[in-house]
């Protein structure tokens, strides 16, 4: 037995495999330097599903496809539920793709591949007293995003810089919500349940939640000059610094140094970059001093936060936009795993206690 199913082999799969000793992720046959600067969503939603959504539109038709599922699931959904503004803005996403009706095919994926970037703009529009921003179907996915959260058009580097953070995070090995996404499709529930059970799993502080927590830590820090002492005392206290330490990697998770190149390409404020570089370095130096036994390194948490800050998006909805990245992943792990026909049903060991023997 394994706590954690830590090292447990639970599928074989074709679509990612997560190196965590050399710090390499491949997606499909692809590393990800290969694919993070000039990929599209699109792109690579086609990449992640090919061979499981035979109906799939051509990655030629698939920009369009997709902005016309926006347009459908602005009017299915936005236009016509009452969700609650109270809720927070996972908690909304998660109700509003509940609407959704459930299924396998081809539909079902436009649907729910557009669903995180419709929904997202819609609910923090929403929260923040506006009026939501009906769908651009002329413009790919990253654009009509950042397009219906601020109501403006984007410029190619903002877009190019979405795409990029969406490429980074669409698949990574059997994290936490994969997993639970393939759970849930390997009852045939379908891939709406699959991907809710996805997201609810990534809205969890251990796994999609955390990129928040660290734009209060720059916040907090202020300076590059206070970045060792703020550090250290957060540790003394018993403080987890976030945005460092991976359950996999034992070197520099890849994908911070995608994301960290994308800021750069953004031309975001050099300030900003500037604390995040001292702040890194910084902790890494103190992280090795005082835990010279392990290997904690920057992890994707750390460089997201900063993009998706520069692009306009609140703290409290960093994991709506991891969403709309894993999601590719989420449904090409679903359908491989239905293609696959077999029920995950692990065992347990009872641990508790025995019926008494009658005297």
């Amino acid at each position: 037995m394994s706590d954690g199913l830590e090292d447990v082999v639970a599928a074989h799969t074709v679509l990612s495999e997560v190196d965590g000793a050399a710090g390499r992720l491949v997606v499909r046959g692809h590393s990800l330097d290969e694919l993070a600067s000039h990929t599209s969503f699109e792109d690579m939603a086609a990449l992640m599903l090919d061979g499981f959504v035979p109906d799939l539109p051509a990655m030629k038709d698939l920009p369009a496809a997709l902005g016309a599922a926006r347009q459908e699931l602005f009017e299915m959904v936005v236009r016509k539920a009452a969700v609650p503004v109270t809720l927070g803005p996972v908690e909304m996403i998660r109700a509003m793709t509940a609407l959704i009706p459930d299924g396998e095919d081809a539909g079902t994926v436009l649907r729910l591949l557009a669903a995180p970037a419709v929904f997202t703009a819609a609910s923090l529009r929403l929260r923040q007293g506006l009026v939501p921003v009906a769908p651009d179907p002329s413009l790919s996915q990253a654009a009509d995003t950042l397009r219906m959260l601020t109501g403006t058009a984007p410029t190619k580097q903002q877009a190019a810089a979405l795409d990029t953070y969406l490429v980074t995070v669409a698949d990574h090995g059997l994290n936490a919500s994969t997993f639970a996404a393939r759970v849930v499709a390997s009852t045939r529930a379908g891939l709406v349940s699959a991907v809710l059970a996805g997201v609810s799993a990534l809205k969890g502080p251990l796994h999609g939640g955390a990129p928040g927590p660290v734009i209060e830590m720059l916040d907090a820090i202020g300076t590059p000059a206070n970045a060792r002492t703020w550090l250290e005392t957060a540790l003394d206290r018993g403080d987890r610094l976030m945005g460092f330490g991976h359950r996999i990697y034992r070197v520099r998770d890849p994908r911070a140094d995608a994301l960290k190149g994308a800021i750069r390409r953004l031309g975001a404020d050099s300030g900003r970059l500037a604390l995040a570089e001292a702040v890194e370095q910084a902790a890494l130096a103190i992280l090795r001093e005082r835990k010279p036994n392990r290997t904690l390194e920057t992890n994707v948490e750390f460089y997201t936060a900063l993009l998706l800050e520069a692009l306009g998006f609140t703290p409290d909805s960093f994991t709506c936009v991891f969403a709309l990245g894993r999601t590719m992943g989420w449904l090409a792990h679903a359908k491989e795993q239905i293609a696959g026909g077999k029920l995950i049903r692990p065992q347990s060991v009872y641990v508790g206690p025995q019926p008494r023997q009658a005297a």
